[in-house]
Parts: C-alpha cells; sequence; structure tokens
C-alpha cells in the first residue's frame, strides 16, 4: 500500500531488479532537450530521475517496471533508476520528502500528511483510484462486512500504516471504535498468511499477490474489496486515490522537462493497462515478480484480472479523491486541521501527457 504498509511480499529478486534498471546511470538533472518523443529518442543524453517504490513487486505497483518493461521510459526520454524500499529502511516518501531520491512511488495521502506538516510534496501523476486491498478472512469465518469486526483480530501491515488508517476509518463508518477491535501488525506475504493460518488474526488487510497466495492455500477468503471502483464507492463512500507519484514541489519547479518526460511515459503506460488483458502485462514484467514462491503466473495473471480496474487509465486525480483521503486522515488523527487540497497534486503534467497520447483533445 503507501510506502508506509511496508507489505514487501518477501519475493524480489536482487537480480530481477537490477535487471529491470540497468543502462540508467547518471544524475538527477533537468534538461533543456524537446519533449517530444521523436526528438527524444535521439538525444545522446537523457535526463536521469531516482524513483523509488514503497515495494517494486507489488501489483499496486505495477505500472513503474511496466513502463520499464515497455521501453516507454526510454521512448519518452527519460532514464529512470528504479528503487525498492526494504523492511525496516527508510519509507520511499520519507526518502523523497528528505531529497534521498526525486520521485517516491507511494500513496497519496502522503502528500497531504507533508502538506499538513509544512512540507510542500506533490503529487505529480495518480495510478490507481482505490487502494488495491482487500480484507482477507479466515475459512472458518463468516465475516462479510466491518460491522462483524467487533471483538476479533485484524491483520494490518503494522500500526500506523495505510491498511492501519484505513481499518479504523472502516471500522468506525460501521460504528465501532478502536477498542472494539485489536488490530495486529502481520506484514504480507508468507507472514500475513502464517498470521490467518495460525489464528493470530481472524480477518486482515492485504495486496496482490498475497490476496491470490491466501486463496490458493485456502487459507482465508475475500471478504470485501477495496481494490475496484465499486468497492472504494460501497465501503469508503467515494474514490480514494492510493498509489501516485510523490516529489517535493521545489524539485519539480525545476525539473519541468524531465517530470513532463516521465509522466509521459507513466501515462502512456496507464493507457497500455487500460487497453490490454493482464496477461500481455504479465509478458512485460520481470519473471520473478509474475512466478516465485508465492504466486505462478497463472496466479499473477488471475488476481490482476480480478483487480486491474484500480488503475486509472489517463493519470488524472479523481475529483472527489482527495476530500475523501483527506477525511480518511483527519478522522484517524494523522491531520488536525484544515489542508489546502489543490497543493497536495497537480494535474498538468498527465493533461499534457493525455494530449501527447491523443486523449483528452
Amino acid at each position: 500500500m503507501s510506502s508506509k504498509t511496508r507489505m514487501t511480499v518477501g519475493i524480489i529478486a536482487v537480480a530481477a531488479l537490477a535487471a529491470g534498471v540497468a543502462g540508467c546511470g547518471g544524475s538527477s538533472t533537468s534538461s533543456t532537450a524537446s519533449g517530444n518523443p521523436s526528438n527524444a529518442a535521439n538525444s545522446t543524453k537523457l535526463p536521469t530521475v531516482k524513483l523509488m517504490v514503497g515495494g517494486i513487486d507489488k501489483q499496486i505497483y505495477l505500472p513503474y517496471q511496466l513502463a520499464q518493461g515497455l521501453g516507454y521510459y526510454k521512448k519518452y526520454g527519460v532514464n529512470v533508476e528504479l528503487s525498492t524500499e526494504s523492511n525496516g529502511g527508510v519509507g520511499a516518501e520519507d526518502a523523497v520528502a528528505s531529497g534521498q531520491v526525486d520521485m517516491a512511488g507511494a500513496w497519496y495521502e502522503h502528500a497531504i500528511e507533508f502538506q499538513a506538516k509544512g512540507k510542500d510534496v506533490v503529487d505529480i501523476v495518480q495510478l490507481s483510484g482505490a487502494p488495491g486491498e482487500r480484507e482477507m478472512c479466515a475459512t472458518s469465518s463468516s465475516v462479510t462486512s466491518p460491522a462483524q469486526w467487533k471483538g476479533k483480530s485484524l491483520g494490518v501491515t503494522d500500526l500506523g500504516s495505510g491498511t492501519d488508517d484505513l481499518t479504523r476509518y472502516l471500522a468506525a463508518r460501521n460504528h465501532l471504535t478502536t477498542k472494539d477491535i485489536n488490530r495486529v501488525g502481520v506484514g504480507a506475504g508468507s507472514t500475513f498468511a502464517a498470521a490467518l493460518q495460525h489464528h493470530k488474526i481472524e480477518c486482515g488487510m492485504t495486496s496482490q499477490p498475497t490476496v491470490t497466495a491466501v486463496q490458493k492455500q485456502h487459507i482465508g477468503y475475500s471478504a470485501f474489496d477495496l481494490a475496484t471502483t465499486a468497492g472504494v464507492q460501497k465501503w469508503l463512500g467515494g474514490a480514494w486515490p492510493a498509489a501516485g507519484v510523490l516529489a517535493q514541489a521545489s524539485w519539480v519547479n525545476s525539473h519541468k522537462d524531465s517530470v513532463q518526460r516521465f509522466v509521459d511515459a507513466i501515462v502512456a503506460t496507464m493507457h497500455y493497462i487500460n487497453t490490454h488483458s493482464a496477461a500481455d502485462i504479465a509478458d512485460h514484467m520481470p519473471a520473478s515478480f509474475v512466478s516465485n514462491g508465492v504466486v505462478s503466473k497463472a496466479d499473477y495473471i488471475t488476481a490482476l484480472t480480478q483487480d486491474k480496474g484500480q488503475f486509472l487509465p489517463d493519470g488524472l486525480m479523481p475529483a472527489s479523491g482527495p476530500q475523501t483521503v483527506f477525511n480518511t486522515l483527519k478522522f484517524v488523527g494523522k491531520v488536525t486541521g484544515n489542508v489546502d487540497l489543490a497543493k497536495t497534486y497537480t494535474n498538468t503534467f498527465a493533461q499534457q501527457a493525455n494530449k501527447l497520447e491523443g486523449y483528452g483533445q
């Protein structure tokens, strides 16, 4: 989930990641070259941006690696150095706020949190309109709604994470307080599955590929989803933009050409996701992401087919999304007072990218 969700499944192969970013070098720099892809492709020195992702093998963050696999970064004239946060390490959103990287593949909610703290971090392109999470409950459970959570132990990635925020918010929407539930940090992947299997938790919130792994092993079932537009409308009351790209506003303003090239590549990728099958997408992902100790390639495709609807086709922020996310953060106490939500994101680069692709004319 968010970079705070530290749901790395433990299946990221270093070699695969290295292969994914091979050939990306240099330091972050602005460029005065034309943003035209054909001109950019002929450039002998492309601008480079450093992007840390909050779990690069997670399906909720797949556009970053997919863009690499499709060759879109090079096509649109930018080198992208991809990295992933690790358990116990600095979060992607904190890395961008401190200047360790140029961009963070994290959740939009962090832009609101940073703005509330006086840090000008902005979401420059939005990947999803839903968290991409599902509440998985043990096979022996009969839970189908948060209203049935009272007295139960619920798994979250870790306390204070995005899954924890959503769990608390869902409980409140169903008239339950934190005293009515027991939240337990269980991570993702094998640790999540073990917690569910050994009854440390009765239900827990997680994303793909953990969802499919739990279902395949018959450990649990999807009680309700926050992975589709219909799901978040039902359970959260509207679009809940999650995965996006964050950057310091000052860096964006001084690297507009590089940012535009990057967003061009990402928006082209979002259109590809919208118009191609999960199998087509999987064919352009690193082998270790789609077939490993957790899932087979067939499982990965099934999971992506199920939850592909979380991805936005155009990279634009859903109109009502920022307010819905703000309401969640304010309720759980992560934000006090008011925040100028217009400063937390920009659609300018995505709008230009859509025009380049022939959309939104």
